[in-house]
């Protein structure tokens, strides 16, 4: 007996005989026989396009195809294309009923297109489920998704859990309000300041397609300027989508849109709406009530009708790259959307990244720049302090602040908020040698050495005591913070300047905004509040520590932070002044004292393109145990272009310590290659990987093997 019929029997208990008799009688007349639940045995299928094409919710690459199911009759006009459904997945053949394959575990999918017949020649199961009416995988996801796909190595169902949010049955039942006419033409505004920035504008409107790279101005002027070109598109009646990197950098955005376009015509879309709201929000994106869509990350497959243009704020900030398979980041979904839907592109930022010096170098997209002296009369005052400056300075160099830094600290609380950047949070700082600032090491496992509460030192890899340490370079043995965290810099900032109040913003706790008042305000990298009127001075603290991390990106993210730090300070007219704690000769500190971050990432390009390194080169990592590794490279049947580079030992990961995208699990010793193509071969060469994974993953091999495309930090 079905569950249906155990149902039916309980709530008739208490009926009387005459209606249990008329029930039983309708049953036995019923011209087509009751379907067992979800296996729908013996139930009539759909008179017309009986089959649907459904892609199930396995995220495994052997089965990133399309399946087809039969259409029972009483799910014909809910099994619409694009709609959730509910499937029996993995029965075999031998168990058909019916004409039906049954058995199976149920599992989650879309619905992708009705057919007349399949190319199956087998039975088919039927559908068991429309989890929902509501289509929210349209036509063009779909493309984009598959794209996505393709591009990273990846599986279509992976990209679908980014691109499609869970459900909310509360938030489908509510409609949507109606959309509204488009607005108004904006006027440039502050675009004049950028040679073509009227005409990038009035393209919007006009209903063209700009494709641009804009090196936005210091100051909070950028909000508005992406909140006018999101009006210009509108206008035109197509949408918009625009990807920050964070919340707070989405509320900026918010709220200029909704000064610019008044209330209802864009959408937020952030994690921190909670699950329901955000999937309203969506299904007003998807439904067509809503045309302008501005959210981080996961916004960058908003479903936007009729798109006119994607806009993407600071292209080189991590948190644009995603963490879940297959990792694409939102810099290249919005350019495959642009190419796809043939609309605007607009990539932004107060920096540039190599990425985008290359798109305006191989003519894909325009610059927007503004003149040097409109850069000079933005821009504050850049004063440096290298090795030379604090060795003549014994006290500073004691004290980790030279005696600029102190006076520009002085000269800046006269007449507001002083800023200081220090590159890591917390209290506890991994220690170098004094004399060559050699990092100090563990003579067991070569862990960095750190100071711990005690004030004794200790390894943070295997957590062994040091108590006679020196420094194997050059002898010393006196010992200096590598880099002192945010915390003990405040404190000791609180005791130099008693009478001003601290405040701190980092991971614990990421301030906003800050008064206009003076005050020191010391963040970590990316958690800088904005001052009211901008801050007086900034320093920024322990740069050489940021150059030296070890990783390809290091001179270009070091500029990207400093600028954007250097950005929230008012110009120089108005008396603002940053002082970095870096040697002035490296070019990244050049590329900041002369406000030139394009001139920096155009000679990053060029110096790539001749070392053959990324963008130039298409790149994908592949990690895992060194016998699995090596029986991956070996059946990957590579482009005959392709270059294997390594492969070499992964770190260890260390328990309880946050893990990195691709990392190791504690404890396992991986090893890590890389495989280099030339341009025009980034299709081969993710198509190839895909491959040996799906066969690697059909044959049942234990061992997990990790390939990432376009990996952010290559070491």
């Amino acid at each position: 007996m079905s569950s249906e019929d155990e149902h039916g029997d309980e709530g008739a208990e208490g009926a009387p005989a005459e209606q249990l008799a008329l029930i039983r009688e309708s049953v036995r007349e019923a011209k087509v026989p009751r379907a067992k639940p979800r296996t729908w045995r013996g139930a009539a299928l759909a008179e017309r396009l009986p089959v649907a094409r459904v892609l199930v919710d396995k995220g495994v690459l052997h089965l990133d195809r399309y399946f087809d199911y039969a259409v029972p009759a009483e799910l014909d006009a809910d099994a619409r294309p694009g709609v959730r459904v509910r499937v029996r997945f993995g029965a075999g053949r031998h168990r058909v009923r019916d004409g039906r394959r049954e058995g199976g575990g149920l599992i989650d999918g879309f619905l992708v297109e009705r057919l007349d017949e399949s190319d199956y020649a087998g039975p088919l199961a039927a559908l068991a489920q429309v989890v929902s009416p509501e289509p929210v995988l349209s036509a063009e996801l779909l493309r984009l998704a598959r794209a996505v796909a393709d591009r990273y190595a990846g599986s279509l169902a992976d990209v679908l859990q980014l691109a499609v949010p869970p459900r909310s049955a509360r938030a489908e039942k509510r409609p949507s309000p109606d959309p509204l006419p488009p607005p108004p033409a904006p006027g440039a505004g502050t675009w004049t300041r950028y040679e073509h920035g009227a005409a990038f504008v009035e393209a919007l409107a006009s209903g063209g397609a700009p494709r641009a790279v804009w090196n936005a101005l210091p100051g909070p002027e950028w909000s508005r300027e992406t909140a006018l070109a999101v009006a210009a598109t509108l206008s035109s009646g197509r949408g918009a989508l625009v990807v920050v990197p964070d919340g707070r950098a989405a509320a900026r955005v918010d709220a200029a849109l909704t000064e610019v376009l008044g209330e209802g015509r864009h959408a937020l879309l952030t994690a921190d709406a909670g699950p329901e709201k955000r999937y309203a929000q969506w299904l007003a994106v998807s439904r067509g009530a809503v045309r302008a869509v501005v959210g981080t990350r996961a916004a960058m497959f908003a479903p936007v009708r009729d798109l006119g243009l994607v806009a993407i704020w600071d292209d080189g900030d991590d948190s644009h790259s995603e963490q879940h398979a297959p990792q694409p980041h939102a810099r290249d979904v919005l350019l495959l959307r642009a190419a796809l839907d043939k609309c605007g592109f607009l990539l932004g930022g107060w920096s540039c990244t190599v990425e985008a010096a290359q798109l305006v170098e191989n003519g894909w997209a325009r610059p927007l720049v503004a003149g040097r002296d409109q850069v000079r009369r933005a821009a504050p005052l850049v004063r440096t302090v290298g090795d030379g400056d604090l060795a003549r300075d014994e006290a500073a160099r004691a004290a980790r602040l030279p005696t600029l830094a102190w006076q520009a600290v002085r000269d800046g609380l006269r007449h507001g908020p002083v800023l200081v950047q220090v590159p890591r949070r917390g209290y506890v700082p991994r220690m170098a040698c004094d004399r060559c600032r050699a990092p100090a090491r563990c003579r067991h496992c070569a862990g960095p050495l750190e100071a711990r509460d005690a004030g004794a030192l200790g390894c943070d890899w295997c957590g062994r005591a040091e108590s006679d340490w020196h420094c194997p370079e050059c002898g010393g043995f006196r010992l200096r913070a590598q880099v002192v965290g945010a915390r003990r810099t405040a404190e000791e900032l609180g005791r130099a300047f008693p009478a001003v109040p601290v405040r701190t913003s980092g991971r614990e706790q990421v301030l906003d905004t800050v008064p206009g008042t003076p005050a020191l305000v010391v963040s970590t990298p990316g958690a800088e509040p904005v001052a009211e009127g901008g801050y007086a001075a900034a320093l920024l603290l322990d740069g050489w520590a940021m150059l030296g991390r070890p990783d390809l990106r290091a001179g270009e993210d070091a500029l990207r932070r400093w600028i954007a730090a250097g950005s929230l300070v008012r110009p120089q007219d108005a008396g603002g002044t940053v002082v970095v704690v870096a040697e002035p000769t490296l070019r990244p500190v050049q590329a900041l004292v002369r406000w030139d971050p394009v001139g920096h990432a155009v000679r990053e390009l060029a110096e790539r393109a001749e070392l053959g390194f990324p963008p130039v080169s298409r790149m994908a990592a592949v990690a895992g145990p060194p016998e699995a590794l090596a029986e991956f490279l070996a059946t990957a049947e590579l482009p005959p272009d392709a270059e294997l580079l390594g492969p070499v030992p992964v770190p260890l990961a260390r328990a309880g310590a946050p893990r990195r995208a691709g990392a190791p699990p504690p404890g396992e010793h991986w090893e890590r290659a890389l495989v280099r193509v030339p341009p025009g071969s980034g299709g081969a060469l993710a198509a190839a990987l895909k491959a040996a994974q799906a066969a690697r993953m059909a044959r049942g091999n234990g061992e997990a093997v990790r390939v990432r495309v376009d990996p952010p930090d290559i070491g």
